[in-house]
């Protein structure tokens, strides 16, 4: 078996281990769930929730420099560790405290998965990129499948309650935390821990890891168009994260009969299988996204919005799922083009710092987002129902964007050929 081949089907196991999360679609039904814990739902959106959020930005810018520092292997470990975190407390705390401090230890274990996706770039030579990439991301949509699949099943043949499914999700964080131990470690990393820099003094290996990011930074962002679609990468992130996490109180507002099946499982694994589709269709769909890129943004944009629009106020649970598996195969069609079309511009070396950044600006916004629409104080705290409506507005305000960059560079490219022409018949 060859060395790069092995790491892959490491990685892959791990990432399938950490994706087996079934609590997971029925998370906010167990948090609001009176035999479990005392929390009234407007606790949970406004109290809970978006600590995680601010959690997972703080984590973010963090968890990349000392991703790099230590080389990957130990923050992977702090991933499932975190997990394992995560999943007790939430089978054996019970007050808000208690389950504020458990949503920061969430920040961490999402933040941490920046180095399991950066880990191949050290590990594995720059000719089996696509390959890794490619065994890594199904392993993780067949986990969230998978899981998915479960929960539903459990739940609708009542073999299990809604607490009862984090003790797989528990015991798979405990799975995936012991493989993460036999991943083999990096030797070498790309700011830190380079070859040419080994025997350098610790605080000059420092500032020359510095400086080679801020020229990998340098060089990336100064490419108008990898800053175009870096652009769109961050916001509809920012988007799609936010209507993935308030989801389920959206769905618990239509359906207001306890007693009413759910079949929120069975949503999040047709998602996970038609998003894998709609990603497959974005790598082998043959287009020039140089002359077409806008426009699709644009219309990709305000499809979702209008959408999550429709979800807000819609009465019927079945309408509101089939959106959210429109609006989410639409984000990872279009992030799948998006993400190649960066990677297509950029160093190889760089893939972590601008994908990593990237992220931290969806969060970023993400973040603000939380604190405007969400939070009481500050923030208008708005109900479920206006707060999917302002996140509708929010793609059509993304769409507006790119119809304006849109046009910006077809007044542009029209000058340049009228000066073109200008010069070829003065000649």
């Amino acid at each position: 078996m060859q060395d790069w081949f092995k790491v892959s089907l490491l990685l892959s196991i791990f990432g399938f281990l950490k994706e087996i999360r079934p609590s997971e679609p029925f998370v906010y039904e167990f948090l609001i769930d009176q035999r479990w814990r005392n929390l009234t739902e407007e606790q949970v959106n406004q109290q809970v929730y978006p600590v995680a959020t601010y959690s997972y930005l703080a984590h973010l810018v963090l968890m990349f420099l000392v991703t790099d520092l230590c080389r990957y292997k130990p923050l992977i470990v702090l991933l499932g560790a975190s997990g394992i975190v995560v999943w007790s407390m939430l089978l054996w705390t019970k007050t808000l405290i208690e389950l504020q401090v458990l949503e920061v230890f969430y920040g961490t274990f999402s933040a941490a998965e920046v180095a399991y996706y950066t880990y191949i770039y050290a590990k594995v030579d720059t000719d089996f990129f696509q390959q890794v990439s490619s065994h890594t991301r199904a392993a993780i949509l067949a986990g969230r499948a998978i899981s998915g699949i479960l929960a539903q099943l459990l739940i609708s043949l009542h073999v299990m309650n809604y607490r009862d499914l984090n003790y797989i999700t528990f015991s798979a964080m405990i799975a995936a935390t012991l493989w993460a131990v036999f991943l083999p470690p990096v030797k070498k990393s790309i700011y830190f821990h380079r070859e040419e820099i080994y025997l350098l003094p610790y605080c000059t290996k420092i500032r020359h890891a510095f400086v080679l990011m801020g020229i990998h930074f340098n060089n990336s962002f100064s490419n108008r168009y990898v800053l175009k679609w870096s652009l769109w990468f961050a916001l509809s992130t920012c988007g799609f994260i936010q209507a993935q996490i308030y989801m389920q109180p959206l769905w618990s507002a239509i359906v207001d009969d306890p007693n009413e099946p759910i079949y929120n499982g069975a949503v999040e694994a047709v998602l996970t299988v038609l998003g894998f589709l709609g990603a497959l269709l974005a790598g082998v769909l043959k287009a020039d996204w140089k002359t077409k890129g806008e426009l699709t943004l644009t219309i990709c944009s305000l499809m979702q919005g209008f959408i999550l629009l429709y979800t807000s106020r819609t009465q019927y649970i079945i309408l509101s799922y089939i959106c959210y598996i429109g609006f989410g195969t639409l984000y990872h069609f279009m992030i799948t083009i998006t993400s190649s079309e960066i990677a297509k511009h950029i160093r190889d070396e760089s893939y972590g710092l601008v994908f990593g950044f990237n992220t931290f600006v969806a969060v970023a916004f993400q973040s603000l987002l939380t604190a405007i629409v969400v939070r009481g104080g500050i923030g208008f705290a708005l109900n479920p129902r206006d707060q999917y409506f302002v996140y509708g507005c929010f793609h059509i305000l993304v769409a507006v964007i790119y119809i304006i960059i849109g046009l910006s560079t077809w007044l542009t490219s029209k000058r340049d050929y009228r000066k073109a022409s200008i010069v070829v018949i003065a000649t």
